[in-house]
């Protein structure tokens, strides 16, 4: 029996998203992986059970420290203004310091796994980004009853508090803009964009 190797579990890992990234879900292998890590095909194995339950545990791994992420510093009870600011600097701040992984989520999001992990999202009892989840509903609900801003379906205010930052930083992972121009985020563009969100958002 193989013994298992934190170091070459953790390559196989950050191998794992690179690929994904690079190729797509339809493009991952196990023998592709293998060959990207220098290791023999089975060695995955000693890991994971199969190629999903690979990319099932990243996911979960990797959504537990975006959340810690985004929950930094974050209080619930908040203002919109601050309490917005520091959701966008966490976002900014992970996104920054963690390129590949905004494309890896989107992978996901665009595949069969979506529902699968939309499911856990949405049931209470299987934990998966629920401090998030609880934090950022009580966010909302505060400050609509503070009258900082009105009730909005979640999809719209999502929408508004966030699409923003995500297209800016699309533009930055991408290198060019919406005109094909080169394109490098800048602290200023972001909050160029903010202050507008708030505009938009706060009675």
């Amino acid at each position: 029996m193989r013994t298992k190797d934190d170091t070459k579990k953790q390559l196989v890992r950050q191998k794992a998203i690179e690929i994904i990234v690079k190729d797509g879900l339809e493009g991952f292998t196990i023998n592709k992986l293998a060959k990207a890590c220098g290791i023999s095909v089975g060695t995955p194995y000693v890991y994971y059970k199969d190629k999903d339950d690979l990319i099932v545990k990243i996911v979960l791994e990797e959504g537990a420290k975006m959340e810690a992420a985004m929950n930094m510093d974050f209080d619930p009870e908040a203002g919109l203004e601050e309490g917005l600011r520091i959701q966008w600097r966490n976002r900014f701040n992970y996104m920054m310091e963690n390129p590949g992984l905004g494309q890896f989520f989107d992978q996901i999001s665009n595949s069969s796994y979506h529902q699968q992990f939309l499911k856990m999202f949405n049931d209470d009892s299987a934990g998966f980004l629920a401090n998030f989840k609880k934090n950022m509903g009580r966010f909302i609900e505060v400050n609509v009853e503070r009258g900082e801003m009105d009730a909005l379906p979640i999809d719209v205010y999502w929408s508004i508090a966030f699409g923003p930052l995500y297209t800016l930083m699309r533009f930055h992972q991408q290198g060019r803009s919406i005109t094909g121009a080169p394109f490098e985020i800048k602290e200023e563009l972001i909050w160029s964009a903010f202050d507008r969100v708030i505009k938009s958002l706060k009675n």
